[in-house]
């Protein structure tokens, strides 16, 4: 199921529709006798050169953006080991850090996964959930702990505040839309451009084989499209490399 899950997200409705007009732009071809030798150096260097650095692209950038996730939840668990560790046995205080810790990783999760339309009140929630957690933070002191080790914990919630807007940054800058407008005018239309470079070639093809090169240029073509368009967006929680925002587990790790 995973395996027809994974090829439903790269061939989809847009494949079938290009490898249609593929076919009848080569099918007319072949009938009105428009033949052409097309160079396929330049299918290379417009369309699959373009598209796999915009894959490329937009993979380091999950890749950089999975390291500022794992640096975010390490300041944060940082901070519950400083209540837990480093002020003695106090229950109620480790356990309401452990509650304002989650309820950020929560609203980080409702921000990177909300509706566009929603995404001002997300971050907003954000910010107000950070300020309570420094608010809880400053009483730190009065549990004793030295000025030196508040400090500490003051730097823990700025580095946490600083991968979570570095993670923002990933979130609204991406793939440049001029690059992405041109790929995807090239892929959609050289299948259908084409077809007098099909009917050339089908001649030592056998009879009915003539439509194979249109069909796997669309289905090549449409589908590194696909794929470039769900490493886009790495938090949108569509495809299967997106990245994961493990809240309870995040919790319960933090209960053992």
């Amino acid at each position: 199921m995973k395996i027809i899950r994974s090829l439903y997200l790269i061939i989809n409705y847009k494949t079938f529709i290009v490898t249609i007009l593929a076919v009848v732009s080569t099918w007319l071809c072949d009938r009105y006798g428009i033949v052409a030798d097309f160079p396929l150096t330049l299918v290379a260097i417009a369309i699959v050169f373009p598209v796999v650095f915009s894959i490329d692209s937009a993979y380091k950038r999950r890749e950089r953006a999975l390291g500022l996730l794992g640096d975010f939840k390490a300041h944060m668990i940082a901070l519950y080991h400083a209540s837990r560790d480093w002020i003695g046995n106090n229950d109620e205080f480790q356990l309401e850090i452990k509650n304002q810790l989650v309820d950020v990783y929560g609203s980080i999760r409702n921000f990177f996964v909300s509706n566009p339309n929603k995404e001002k009140q997300a971050e907003k929630m954000i910010y107000n959930k950070i300020s309570e957690l420094s608010s809880i933070a400053q009483r730190f002191r009065d549990h004793g702990l030295q000025v030196g080790e508040v400090s500490r914990v003051s730097q823990y919630i700025s580095k946490i505040m600083v991968a979570m807007e570095n993670l923002k940054v990933i979130l609204h800058y991406r793939t440049p839309v001029t690059l992405r407008a041109y790929s995807k005018v090239f892929i959609y239309s050289f299948p259908i451009i084409y077809g007098p470079y099909f009917v050339s070639v089908s001649e030592h093809y056998s009879e009915g084989l003539q439509y194979v090169m249109p069909i796997i240029f669309s289905f090549i073509l449409v589908s590194l499209d696909n794929i470039q368009g769900h490493l886009e967006n790495p938090f949108d929680q569509i495809g299967e490399d997106d990245i994961k925002f493990d809240v309870e587990e995040f919790s319960e790790m933090m209960d053992e």
